[in-house]
């Protein structure tokens, strides 16, 4: 290329790039005229239809058995139900019109009887999943002016005859009675927390003395410090409750609609807030329940969860063309308010500009993440998001943070260049008891997500008083207790394995 004169040289043009590689004839087939190019692959409608359900089973069937058998696998049978989570928007709109088509098909039928594909002791005729159920968590109770979408969520599932419908509402995180209902225990103590301090102090209440579960959702939502807190936290919430709705409903998988697209924005955004530590469980994770299943509606107790995201290596784009040449109704999702400057918002244009001119750079971002590991292993679970929590993340805050040095008498740490003579306090004064903090319980991204402060404020109008205390979500309260005869102490309810058991007494066991 010159730099020279258009009009003289011909040279100094710039070369348009091509939409596709080489012709305008569909890559699979090589005899239709192509409809739709994908990452610089031309395919015509008849062949991009198996190319999609091919994607999805390459993606879904390797985490359907409870132990995989490789790529060899004798048949397909998972150890409980299947719940999909539907938020109305094109990805998990386009997972249930896939689910349905693959694994819940009507067989085949000659002369009016149906007619068995492979025979009718051919494994794929039996059911993967004895019931599958479908839920959707409404979301308008955390802020004005959003219309509720449960009603057409419903007629949207209502077309499907296998699926049955679950409706939840983003409110029933501080509800008793729900957590009540899904065989949790009964808790004795409800806890809020104090945001306006990084140690976040805990305080109890006494039952039935907060506020409707919809006001403690807006307490919690105003006491958020960034509008990047906000849709974080309303994340964690939903996710929470779908898969406690999993582990009530007796299922082994819970599938959600994130695309490619949108895989790529949720692991940029998690690494961005401070999640690096488990961007792996972005893609997949397996969730272990703290509590077992107590109820008459089922009989089983709850085991493993596996949250699978089949649509990811599915494209936005495609997702797009398959609902529109399959006449699917997207209800759409409802922004939050005030979000446009978040990271996550921030991060969605960035990646869908990407994805419009360097479709092939969204999928590498994927591949990437998935080949991360984190150095250390896990110290913990965090008590909000119940993900691995990074080992020494407490001290590693203390030595990076900016903090203020009023009452050093009972820090934790200390800067090697701080003198000692400036935190000594007066012998007649004794310093206060100190309420129990909820900091070292949690992962670096709920701490930060609570407690980061930013200049640009949050999306709640500034004349709302908060309250110091704001209640926390139901799993919180039932995973510890306030023991009021030791001082404050904390006592956490963790599940121990039995080599654990096993070293905890190590010194007391006779070796015969």
């Amino acid at each position: 290329m010159s730099c020279g004169n258009p009009q003289t040289e011909q040279d100094a043009l710039m070369i348009r790039r091509k939409k596709f590689d080489q012709a305008r004839t569909c890559v699979k087939c090589k005899t239709n005229s192509g409809s739709i190019v994908v990452r610089y692959a031309v395919y015509c409608k008849e062949c991009f239809f198996p190319l999609v359900a091919s994607k999805f089973r390459r993606s879904l069937e390797p985490t359907i058995n409870p132990i995989t058998d490789g790529p060899r696998r004798r048949g397909l049978k998972a150890s409980g139900n299947l719940l999909l989570g539907l938020s109305g928007g094109l990805g998990s709109t386009v997972l249930l019109d896939l689910v349905n088509r693959t694994y819940f098909k009507e067989p085949s039928t000659e002369n009016g009887i149906e007619k068995p594909r492979g025979g009718k002791d051919h494994p794929r005729n039996g059911s993967v999943w004895a019931k599958t159920a479908v839920c959707y968590v409404e979301t308008c109770s955390a802020f004005s002016g959003v219309r509720d979408k449960t009603e057409e969520i419903r007629a949207v599932v209502d077309k499907y005859d296998r699926f049955d419908f679950i409706p939840l509402r983003i409110e029933d995180a501080f509800d008793n009675a729900w957590w009540e209902n899904i065989g949790g225990p009964p808790t004795q103590q409800e806890f809020g927390v104090d945001v306006t301090n990084e140690d976040l102090f805990l305080s109890t209440f006494a039952t039935g003395e907060t506020d409707s579960p919809v006001s403690c959702l807006k307490n919690y939502i105003a006491s958020l410090p960034t509008q990047t807190a906000v849709p974080s936290a309303v994340q964690t919430l939903t996710r929470l409750l779908l898969l406690h709705t999993a582990m009530m409903t007796a299922s082994s998988h819970l599938l959600l609609g994130t695309s490619l697209t949108s895989l790529s924005i949720s692991l940029i955004s998690s690494i961005s807030q401070g999640g690096g530590f488990v961007v792996r469980e972005e893609a997949q994770e397996e969730w272990t329940p703290r509590m077992s299943v107590d109820s008459n509606t089922t009989e089983r107790k709850a085991g493993t969860v596996r949250t699978v995201r089949p649509l990811r290596d599915i494209g936005m784009k495609e997702c797009g063309i398959w609902a529109w040449w399959n006449g699917l109704h997207i209800v759409g999702r409802e922004r939050f308010p005030g979000g446009r400057q978040s990271i996550g918002a921030l991060t969605k244009d960035f990646i869908i500009g990407l994805e419009r001119d360097y479709p092939s750079t969204v999928s590498t971002i994927a591949r990437t993440c998935a080949k991360l590991a984190p150095k250390e292993g896990a110290d913990s679970i965090c008590l909000i998001c119940e993900r691995p929590a990074q080992y020494g993340i407490q001290d590693w805050k203390a030595r990076i943070s900016i903090r203020s040095f009023e009452d050093l008498s009972s820090a934790s740490y200390r800067p090697s260049h701080f003198p000692e003579r400036i935190i000594k306090t007066s012998p007649t004064t004794p310093n206060p008891p100190r309420s129990p903090s909820l900091t070292p319980l949690l992962c670096y991204a709920c701490h930060t997500t609570l407690t980061s402060r930013s200049i640009r404020g949050t999306t709640t109008n500034s004349s709302m008083i908060r309250r110091q205390s704001v209640p926390l979500p139901v799993w919180v309260n039932s995973r510890f207790d306030i023991d009021e005869k030791s001082n404050g102490e904390i006592w956490a309810r963790t599940q121990m394995k039995g080599d654990q058991m096993k070293a905890s007494i190590a010194e007391f066991l006779l070796n015969g």
